[in-house]
């Protein structure tokens, strides 16, 4: 496991991160995080970590990851593998329970997970056929602005995007 997160540590990419706060006409509000990632493989992943805050109801927090032409078809329904750097591992629950919008689209309740997430690099699984999975590293800093995301606030101040 160290070997496996210490080898993506020699790996040099590029990942630009937006947060982002829009409010919708029913007055609700959705705060965004959003990147590219690659798998192990070098196929590219937008990952886009979401709040949707709904006025006196609530609120929810997804992970979502769709892939780019060629990426793998994801099987539904099935949890994402969230592991930290130390090795411990978390799941999340598929949203999707029968059919996603497209073959290579996930999205995850990140809901009861992300305030037990270390801020530090993690390594999201998705399952495949048999004992294969798709491995994407997230940088600790990406971990950093989802907590961002998750502190979020709707009508305060306490955001800037």
């Amino acid at each position: 496991m160290i070997m496996f997160f210490g080898l993506g540590s020699l790996y040099t990419e590029t990942v630009i991160a937006s947060i982002e706060k829009r409010e919708t006409a029913s007055a609700e509000t959705l705060y965004r995080s959003q990147t590219r990632l690659a798998d192990q493989l070098g196929k590219t992943w937008q990952v886009v970590l979401f709040k949707q805050v709904y006025p006196g109801q609530g609120q929810t927090l997804n992970l979502r990851l769709v892939g780019f032409p060629g990426s793998a078809e994801l099987i539904h329904p099935q949890p994402l593998k969230i592991t930290t750097a130390t090795g411990k591992v978390f799941k999340a629950a598929d949203v999707f329970l029968e059919e996603a919008p497209a073959p290579t689209i996930g999205q995850y309740d990140f809901q009861d997970i992300l305030s037990k997430l270390p801020t530090e690099p993690l390594v999201l699984s998705i399952p495949q056929p048999g004992d294969r999975s798709i491995d994407i590293n997230v940088p600790h800093f990406i971990v950093q602005e989802w907590q961002r995301v998750l502190s979020a606030v709707s009508g305060s101040g306490a955001f800037s995007p």
